[in-house]
C-alpha cells in the first residue's frame, strides 16, 4: 500500500515539472547560497561570513530555531523558502511559500510549492486562515510552525527574501530571458507571448500575476520557477567579483536565514547530489469564496496525505 501511494505521488509530480527546471527550485536565496559555497567563499570568506551573520541576526527567530544542527550532523533536512511582499515598515506577507526537503543519505530531494491562499490552522493564533497570513501575524517563526503543522514534518531551516531583493537581483544581473506562453497585463507592464527579456520591475510583475491565468496560482508558480531558473543560470554564466560583492549587499539588505556560514558550505557540498536529484510535488485541491466572503484554497485530503507520507519517508531515510 505504501509503495502504491509513493508511485501515485511520483506520477503526479512528473506531470507538474520537467527535469530541466530542477536548478531553480531552491529559490533565489538558496540558489545564491549554493553559488557562494562552491569555491568562491575561499576568496571572499570574511565578506560572506559577515553577510550571513547579518542574515542570522535579523530573523527574529527563537533560540531553539536558531540553534538547529541538522546540516552539521548531515541529516535529512527541510527548508522553508519564503518570498515576502513587504511595503515600507510593514511585516509583510509570504507571497511565495516553498518547502525543499533534501536527504544526503539517499541523494534524493523534493520541492513543494504551497498555494498562498491555502486554508489551514495558523499555529499560535488558534484560528484557520490563509497560510500566507502566518508570516504576517508572527513572522518566520509562526510560518515555520504553521507549515510544520500542515505537512507533519519538521522544518529545520528558513530562508526568506523580500520582493525588492528579487527585483534588485534581476537588475544586478542585467535582466533575465524567459519564454512567455500567455498574453497578459500585470501592474504597469504588458507581456506578449514569446521570448522576453525582463528587468527587475518587469520580472516582479511577471511572477505576481495569477488572476488572469487559467491555471491560477499554479500558473504563477510556473512563472516564478522560470524566472528563478533564468536568474540562477545567468548568475553562473555572468559571474564577476564585483557582481558577487553587490550580490552580498542585496542579500544583506533583503534576506534572512537561520543557516550559518558553515551550514551553507556543507549544504553546497554534502547536499549537492540530493539537490540535483529532485522531484517537484504538487498539492491538488480547489478554491472559492466561503461564508465570510473571502477566497480560500483547500487542499484535497487524499493529495495532502500522499504528500505528507512521501515527505515523512524522505526525512526518515
Amino acid at each position: 500500500m505504501e509503495e502504491q501511494k509513493k508511485k501515485r505521488v511520483k506520477k503526479r509530480r512528473r506531470k507538474s515539472s520537467p527535469a530541466k527546471r530542477i536548478a531553480m527550485i531552491a529559490g533565489i536565496v538558496v540558489g545564491l547560497f549554493l553559488l557562494i559555497g562552491v569555491g568562491v567563499a575561499t576568496y571572499l570568506y570574511n565578506q560572506v561570513d559577515s553577510t550571513v551573520e547579518r542574515l542570522n541576526e535579523s530573523t527574529g527567530l527563537s533560540p531553539e530555531r536558531m540553534t538547529t544542527e541538522a546540516i552539521k550532523d548531515k541529516k535529512p533536512i527541510s527548508v522553508l523558502l519564503l518570498g515576502v511582499d513587504r511595503r515600507a515598515d510593514e511585516q509583510g506577507r509570504s507571497d511565495s511559500i516553498i518547502v525543499m526537503t533534501l536527504n544526503p543519505n539517499t541523494d534524493q530531494s523534493a520541492m513543494l510549492s504551497i498555494p498562498r491562499d491555502t486554508k489551514t490552522e495558523i499555529v499560535g493564533k488558534e484560528t484557520s486562515d490563509k497560510i500566507n497570513h502566518a508570516y504576517a501575524f508572527g513572522g518566520a517563526e509562526m510560518a515555520l510552525d504553521t507549515v510544520e503543522n500542515l505537512l507533519d514534518i519538521p522544518i529545520d531551516y528558513v530562508a526568506e527574501v523580500d520582493m525588492k531583493g528579487f527585483q534588485d537581483t534581476v537588475d544586478l544581473l542585467g535582466g533575465v530571458n524567459v519564454t512567455n506562453n500567455l498574453a497578459f497585463t500585470s501592474g504597469e507592464h504588458t507581456f506578449e507571448p514569446g521570448a522576453l527579456t525582463l528587468n527587475g520591475s518587469e520580472a516582479l510583475a511577471y511572477t505576481r500575476m495569477r488572476y488572469d491565468d487559467p491555471s491560477g496560482d499554479f500558473g504563477r508558480q510556473e512563472r516564478q520557477r522560470d524566472v528563478i531558473t533564468a536568474l540562477v543560470n545567468k548568475g553562473k554564466d555572468d559571474f564577476s567579483i564585483s557582481k558577487f560583492n553587490n550580490m552580498l549587499d542585496v542579500l544583506g539588505n533583503n534576506a534572512k536565514t537561520n543557516m550559518t556560514f558553515k551550514d551553507i558550505r556543507t549544504l553546497s557540498s554534502d547536499y549537492m547530489a540530493a539537490f540535483k536529484n529532485q522531484d517537484v510535488l504538487r498539492l491538488e485541491g480547489a478554491g472559492g469564496k466561503e461564508s465570510d466572503g473571502i477566497y480560500y484554497w483547500n487542499p484535497d485530503a487524499a493529495s495532502l496525505e500522499d504528500v505528507k507520507s512521501y515527505l515523512g519517508q524522505l526525512m526518515e531515510q
